[in-house]
């Protein structure tokens, strides 16, 4: 569902103040770690959502993404190449050309559409957020790193959406960026210090392994849109009562050990479950020893020493591998087991980061033919963006009502979860999916109620 939403052109935001001595300046260049090289081109979009007001809005970010440019100058550079050439290595050149930002504002309230609590549909995006020329092809290297477009509500509340190249940063280094536009935004005085976390950009200031070139290549493998999928976009919730029955359960299956379930793990483990059982539903014969291997990503900053502030690319894929019939419960596994490769995964963090230190890993080691093979339809990658700092950006009018995003579409099918959303948080936790096809879509709608009213978690299909 789209609605009318009247756009300004828009205007180039820039630095307020030239940089403090000893600030990153125009004059420099940021060099990116090869983590960060991992994502070029890949594009993201976020939309905060506040229904609390604020006078002039538009204006108040505004003069707080000035000032926060001042601060974070790579974000108001460029990408550009080592002697200018094509394929040469990437950096961000410092040149202060600013960030694209569109005004906008729509004669209707926030609740006329169901913003505040309804499913989203991602489409509305298209009027909310600003996208890059080239479109679901992601962004090309001369464009700006980020783009904003702040839009203002009949009711008094307003929306800020940010599309960036994920290069530039992760989502946690956006949350802090946009925590630091709304701080600024709320200072009166012009001459204001700079925000309270200090950023940090250089990717040679965080101890990451050094990725290789085939590792690098693996994972542009995985982000990129192979195109035929016809994946669609759900938001679905998984019911609060649903998650607390897993968590009791499984603290009740490890009372001697201590071990206990996260809300993450819980939720998680919840729609691999449904969704595969949705794509396996038509197919009494399929085979269960089909891999359908779970990827999800992890903030690694506490494991590599990164400095407070750091806002860069600091997160790995980490993977849990299993077959079809372990996931769905095909025998007797219960809730409980696929808790328990969650955990196992998670767990494998510290060794992934050496194994990929040293050059390898199990994705990387693979083939073409392979990876099309392990991660087509029957894999789920899973983007968590529970306590990264969305809701918590303040532009003047409180944390936002709600949170949500999307992402560029990569060959896995992908989840963005634990999406903000205070009208609902009492209900459970909010997930963005695209991961089914129009013709599983039902089904898994079907298995996540199912679930949700069985008298246990442990259930077995």
């Amino acid at each position: 569902m789209s609605f009318a939403v009247s756009k300004c052109p828009p205007v180039m935001v820039r630095p307020s103040t030239e940089p403090a001595p000893g600030k990153t300046s125009a004059t420099q260049v940021v060099q990116l770690s090869s983590w960060d090289s991992s994502y070029v081109g890949f594009q993201v979009a976020a939309l905060l959502i506040f229904d609390g007001p604020v006078h002039q809005p538009v204006e108040a970010v505004k003069k707080g993404l000035s000032r926060a440019l001042v601060h974070y100058q790579p974000v108001a550079g460029r990408l550009a190449a080592e002697n200018g050439e094509d394929g040469g290595l990437l950096h961000v050149a410092c040149t202060g050309e600013g960030v694209p930002f569109v005004a906008a504002s729509a004669g209707y309230a926030l609740e006329d559409h169901g913003l505040l609590d309804a499913p989203f549909s991602t489409s509305l995006l298209d009027d909310l957020a600003v996208s890059y020329p080239a479109g679901a092809e992601g962004c090309r290297r001369t464009d700006p790193l980020l783009l904003m477009q702040v839009t203002e509500f009949a009711c008094g509340g307003f929306t800020v959406g940010v599309t960036w190249n994920h290069t530039l940063a992760d989502g946690d280094g956006m949350a802090q960026f946009l925590q630091a536009v709304g701080e600024l935004a709320r200072a009166e005085a012009d001459d204001v210090l700079g925000p309270s976390v200090a950023p940090v950009r250089d990717g040679r200031a965080v101890s990451l392994p050094l990725l290789s070139p085939p590792v690098v290549a693996a994972k542009q493998w995985l982000m990129l849109d192979r195109g035929g999928m016809g994946l669609v976009y759900l938001d679905v919730t998984v019911p609060v009562m649903l998650i607390n029955r897993i968590k009791s359960e499984y603290k009740a299956a490890h009372s001697s050990d201590g071990g206990y379930c996260t809300t993450f793990e819980a939720a998680v483990a919840v729609l691999w479950r449904c969704r595969t059982r949705a794509i396996i539903g038509d197919y009494p014969d399929y085979d269960m020893s089909t891999p359908a291997p779970l990827a999800f990503f992890v903030n690694v900053r506490k494991h590599v020493g990164a400095a407070a502030g750091y806002y860069g690319n600091c997160a790995v894929a980490q993977l849990a591998f299993a077959t079809t019939g372990e996931v769905a419960g095909a025998g007797d596994g219960g809730m409980n087991e696929v808790v328990d490769l969650i955990k196992r995964a998670k767990d494998r963090v510290p060794d992934l980061l050496r194994t990929l230190g040293a050059g390898g890993g199990a994705v990387e080691d693979m083939g073409e033919q392979e990876m099309a093979a392990t991660f087509g339809y029957n894999a789920l990658m899973v983007t968590s963006w529970r306590n990264i700092g969305f809701d918590r950006a303040d532009f003047g009018a409180g944390a936002p009502a709600r949170v949500v995003g999307r992402w560029q579409q990569s060959t896995v099918p992908g989840c963005m979860a634990f999406l903000s959303c205070r009208a609902t948080a009492d209900h459970g936790e909010r997930l963005l999916t695209q991961c089914v096809r129009e013709e599983h879509a039902a089904a898994l709608l079907a298995e996540l109620d199912k679930l949700a009213h069985a008298p246990s978690a442990t259930d077995v299909w």
